[in-house]
This record gives structure tokens, sequence and C-alpha cells, in this order.
């Protein structure tokens, strides 16, 4: 009789109390040989076996029983699927997929619900998920309210589960509602126009790049969207974030964990709160902002025109002097293109509609605290 299983019992059910007794299994003898005898290896098989079977008879037989123990079941379930493919097999057909609305499905089951409204344009069917039902329950709302359902995966291993998962189920990708704005989570032929045009939001794009924390890095982007969708809003890429929780709980990868944290700061351009800020920007430094693109442009000119006279000759043909004029220039653009970026940064700062917003989008994800959070309710005040 021995308290060590190694090698007998399957590592994922080593929490199971019982007694093997197998007149097979010889005695005295090192775990090693133990552990390469073909008996134990067998023995493994059918407790293997036997424990999917009984899972599969209670599912069958009480599955309402069954589905409240899930969440007290699911971790060592999920491990044994990670780790047996044989388990893996069997448990597919009685693991469960829990909703936001804490109702339960198996794999086939949830696969035919969200099927004809959550495959994408490249016929990829799109698994929605959230992590955390009240911190990310902004972003769920709107999925839902553009009739996608949404499944809670807080377990310690859905991580590990989700990239097994897009492996094993066609042409599947699991996405959180929070990577992305609510058009772009599932990519349908959907196409709508932006009010502004892509030299405004070129420049709103540094009129928006006000805030940068230390540990995290903001890229601001716009995605033209309905003008009742929120003005700006916060995202995280599905698989840069995937890699860094991949990182934080041992899964090798440590140059991701490394990495400091990136979101997207989405801009709307259709909102009327961004349209009515490039209106006061044009109104507050339009004059400048010409003077400066006139600039621009005639440096561009100059380069491109040495730049072709360039082309016409030899590499040796060409004089120092002639290098250093259009290294002279295009310093000069990059000075210009500075200016302009120094003055858009300034105006950004402070205008108090480009603060609100942004903070409003960092408040929705739960990402405004402290004195900053202290700023955005004076400052609300003060615009009431």
């Amino acid at each position: 009789m021995t308290d060590s299983v190694e090698g007998i019992v399957p590592e994922f059910l080593t929490l199971l109390h019982g007694v093997l007794d197998s007149p097979d299994i010889p005695l005295n003898v090192s775990r090693s040989y133990l552990q390469s005898d073909s008996n134990v290896k067998k023995i493994s098989s059918h407790i293997t076996k036997k424990v999917a079977d009984r899972l599969s008879d209670i599912f069958k037989n009480n599955r309402e029983e069954f589905e409240k123990k899930w969440d007290n079941l699911k971790l060592f379930i999920e491990y044994g699927m990670m780790t047996e493919e044989k388990f893996y097999e069997k448990a597919s057909k009685f693991a469960l997929l829990k909703n936001t609305d804490d109702k339960y499905f198996t794999f086939e089951e949830y696969e035919k619900i969200i099927k004809e409204n959550q495959t994408d344009k490249n016929k990829t069917l799109i698994y929605l998920y959230s992590t955390n039902k009240t911190d990310q329950y902004t972003y769920i709302d709107k999925a839902k309210n553009k009739g996608y359902d949404v499944l809670l995966l807080d377990g310690q291993l859905d991580v590990h589960l989700i990239n097994q998962l897009e492996s094993k189920l066609k042409d599947t990708r699991f996405v959180r509602v929070d990577s992305d704005v609510v058009d772009k989570l599932i990519q349908k032929d959907e196409t709508r126009e932006s009010k502004l045009s892509p030299e405004q939001q070129e420049d709103l794009k540094s009129v928006f790049n006000v805030r940068v924390k230390a540990k995290e890095v903001y890229n601001v982007v716009f995605e033209t969207l309905d003008e009742k969708e929120a003005p700006v809003i916060i995202t995280q890429s599905e698989f840069m974030r995937r890699m860094k929780e991949m990182s934080a709980m041992g899964g090798g990868m440590n140059f991701y964990g490394e990495l400091p944290d990136s979101f997207n700061l989405v801009v709307n351009p259709n909102h009327p709160l961004v349209i009515k800020v490039s209106e006061d920007l044009q109104k507050e430094s339009g004059d400048k902002l010409k003077e400066n693109s006139l600039e621009a442009t005639r440096i561009k000119e100059e380069i491109d025109f040495m730049e072709k006279e360039h082309k016409k000759k030899k590499a040796d043909e060409i004089s120092q002097l002639e290098k250093d004029d259009l290294e002279k220039l295009h310093k000069e653009l990059s000075d210009v293109e500075n200016a302009r970026k120094t003055t858009l940064e300034a105006y950004g700062s402070s205008n108090n509609i480009v603060r609100q917003v942004i903070d409003l989008a960092l408040l929705a994800n739960n990402m405004l605290r402290g004195e900053e959070l202290s700023r955005f309710v004076q400052r609300s005040v003060e615009l009431l």
C-alpha cells in the first residue's frame, strides 16, 4: 500500500481519494519502474476513462445538479482536458461554458446558439468572452445590445483553455469584449463614412495624445462608429493581453511579461463632441496650422525635386554640398512637423472636452483613480 501515486493516477486526478488494488502491480520496486510498467500505464488510462464516464453519467442523468457543481469541478476538468488527450475527447461532450447571464452550455450547444450571428466575414466563429462581469460591464452591455452572447471565462486556467479550444474547434477565435470597439469585435461587411477628413483625423491624433502613464502606452486610433457611440473608448489588443497573462501565469514568454501594458485610445470621428473639438481647433489655431501646412508643402516639394535630380546621377556624381542641402531640408521638415505636433498637443492638454471624454473612457474601463479621478470630478462640476 502506498500514498505515492505518481505515474499511476493521472496528475489532474491526484486530489481524488480511493483505493487501487491490482495483483498485476509488483511490490517493493522503484518509482521509475512503476512509471514504466505497462500494467501501471493501463491502470492510469483506465482511471481516466472511469472518471470521464462517471462525470458523463452524472451530466446525462442529472444535468441540473451537474451545472450547480460545475464551477467547483471545472478547474480539474479543464486541467485534464489540457493534459490528457483521451480525457479531452470524452470531456468535450459534457464540459460546460457559462455566459454572463449564468446560463450553461455544452460546446456543441453553444456553437449552435452563436453560429448565425457571431460568424465574421471570413467565416470564422467568434466566441466573445469577459473575465470580469463588473469591470467589463460597459463592453458586455454593448455586445449584448448588438445581439451577441458573451461567455464568462474567469477561471485560473481559462487563458490556456482558450488557446486549446482555438486549436481544437474549427474556424474559431476567442475575443475578449474589451479588446476592440463593438463594431470590430466581429468583423462584418458593413462600412460607415467618417464625418472628418483623413487630414482632420491626423491632427486630432496629436490633440488626443495628451495622456501617457509610466507603465502604460496609449495608441490613438480612429474608428468610424455611429454618432451615438461613445466619443472615446479604451481597448486592449487581444493578442498582447493574452500573451502577458500567460507570461504572468508562468507559461514562458517572459519577453511579453516585461513589456508595458498597451492600450488603444479609440476616437469616434462621428461623435458630435469630437467634431466640435475639430471645429474649435480650427477657430483657435487654424491660421497657425495653415501656415505650417504651407511651409511643410514647400519643403516637401523641394525635397522631392532634389531627390529626383539625384536619381539622374550616379552616387559619386552627387556633391557633398548637394547632400548637405538635402539633409538640411529633411531637418527643416522634421522641425515643422514637430512644431505642428506641439501646437496640437498643447491645444489638447488645455481643452476640457478632450480631457473629459478621455477620462470618461478611462472611468468606464476602471482605469481612473487617485488624483486623476479627483481632477475629473472637479472638472465635471466646473463644466456643469
